[in-house]
């Protein structure tokens, strides 16, 4: 019996089944958005009220049709449930279609199922990682290094089926790393006493050039920049300077309390951390000084060269 092609299966059979699990996916990608950030399991206890704690039953988790049906308040004590819940839901079933349009019904014929299904799996994986990471950037203004780096290894894991050679992947890692550490983390905080970027930034374009080659990555910083640019001139338009994020505020209250309990020593090295730390104090007062989170930026950047391609989102440009 010869093998299983992706010829043999219906475009359409896929079409639901990719919709179904990136829909599924996207709920899932809610908890770690939570969780993560604040050093929660997440996998136990189970899904569950955030306001009263109360267990969510199967039937009110169902993507998208349960928070339209729910009206946006939870049925347990009336707590409105963030619009981020359907819109995460929404992003992983669209970006669930979008890998089976661009990268698995355009392969030949001939390739093997189990082939376009285990790039299918790491492709999603990566982009809802990605997803997972941006919101969670703009919550907290941190890229978790579960996210950052374990894209990074699972790019280095699967490049034999990639089609790429572990030195271009090796090579893309390490440029896109120095290409944000050197200059922007390393030379900015020798001129400035400040990083320029976070460490989680060029750890998030390590995982760009591990997936893109070196091209890719500084395709990513250079859009994700432009892309940081509109969007911060566009608020500056509507007279909206960017505020810094309530959950950093809070983190740094609560660590300058735990600063007043602890001995002078341990006082004293706790505070140089907080120092350089760019988060460690409040930013002053200016356009000039906002603070952005630049990984969301980064980030569409990555998903856009993945799906699209640097080439052709050039071509586009220049046409225009």
């Amino acid at each position: 019996m010869p093998p299983l092609t992706i010829a043999d299966v219906p475009p359409d059979f896929l079409r639901l089944c990719a919709a179904a699990m990136g829909l599924i996916w996207g709920s899932f990608l809610n908890v770690v958005i939570y969780r993560l950030p604040r050093g929660m399991n997440l996998s136990r206890p189970a899904s569950h009220c955030p306001a009263c704690s109360t267990p969510i039953r199967f039937f009110r988790n169902i993507p998208l049709l349960s928070w339209l049906l729910m009206r946006g308040k939870a049925p347990c004590c009336g707590a409105e449930i963030s619009g981020r819940y359907p819109l995460v839901e929404l992003a992983g079933g669209v970006l669930s279609l979008a890998v089976l349009e661009t990268h698995i019904l355009t392969m030949a014929a001939e390739t093997p199922f189990w082939q376009a299904l285990f790039l299918y799996i790491v492709e999603l994986a990566l982009l809802l990682g990605l997803t997972a990471a941006a919101f969670i950037d703009v919550e907290h203004m941190i890229i978790p290094d579960s996210i950052s780096l374990g894209g990074t290894a699972v790019a280095i894991a699967s490049f034999p089926l990639r089609g790429v050679e572990l030195v271009d992947v090796a090579i893309g890692a390490v440029a896109g790393f120095m290409v944000v550490w050197l200059p922007f983390v390393v030379g900015y905080a020798k001129l400035r006493g400040r990083p320029g970027m976070g460490l989680g930034d060029a750890k998030l374009l390590m995982l760009a050039g591990a997936w893109l080659g070196w091209e890719g990555a500084l395709f990513v910083l250079g859009a994700g920049a432009i892309q940081g640019s509109i969007v911060t001139m566009a608020l500056m338009l509507v007279g909206k300077p960017p505020e810094e994020p309530e959950a950093v505020k809070r983190e740094r209250e609560e660590l300058r309390a735990e600063l007043e309990k602890l001995s002078d020593d341990d006082r004293a090295e706790l505070e140089a951390e907080l120092e350089a730390d760019p988060l460690g104090s409040e930013p002053e007062a200016g356009w000039g000084k906002a603070r952005i989170a630049f990984g969301p930026f980064l980030i569409i950047a990555t998903m856009e060269c993945l799906l699209i391609g640097p080439d052709r989102i050039v071509n586009w440009l220049v046409a225009q």
